[in-house]
């Protein structure tokens, strides 16, 4: 069932929109453990998996956003690409604001490292 479908329970929610990024959230890190599943299966079944999806922009800083932990890889997607406040990641993340700015600090230091190693 679609959030849409269910937007006359979740639109009396206090912050509806920071709900439904909680759930997309959620639901991108279950697909990344099953992807991870899936690869570790179709290895031992001597399957290659599909490549990845192509993006646009600077194919080593997608690859290196790829390596971090999850939570890092979320609130760096969420603090740089859609461009919001540390405060609303951490409510959106179900964080406190330190927490996330700690996962922000070591997001950028292996980013950092991953990057200065690829060069």
């Amino acid at each position: 069932m679609t959030a849409s479908m269910r937007w006359d329970d979740i639109g009396h929610y206090d912050r509806p929109g920071a709900w439904v990024r909680r759930v997309a959230i959620n639901l991108a890190l279950n697909g990344k453990r099953r992807k991870t599943t899936e690869t570790s299966i179709l290895q031992r079944l001597a399957v290659q998996p599909r490549p990845p999806e192509v993006r646009s922009g600077d194919p080593e800083v997608w690859d290196a956003i790829r390596k971090l932990p999850p939570r890092q890889r979320a609130v760096v997607v969420m603090h740089y690409l859609e461009d919001r406040p540390v405060a609303e990641v951490a409510e959106i993340m179900g964080a406190a604001v330190s927490t996330t700015t700690t996962n922000l600090g070591k997001a950028r230091a292996n980013l950092a490292r991953i990057l200065g190693e690829a060069r």
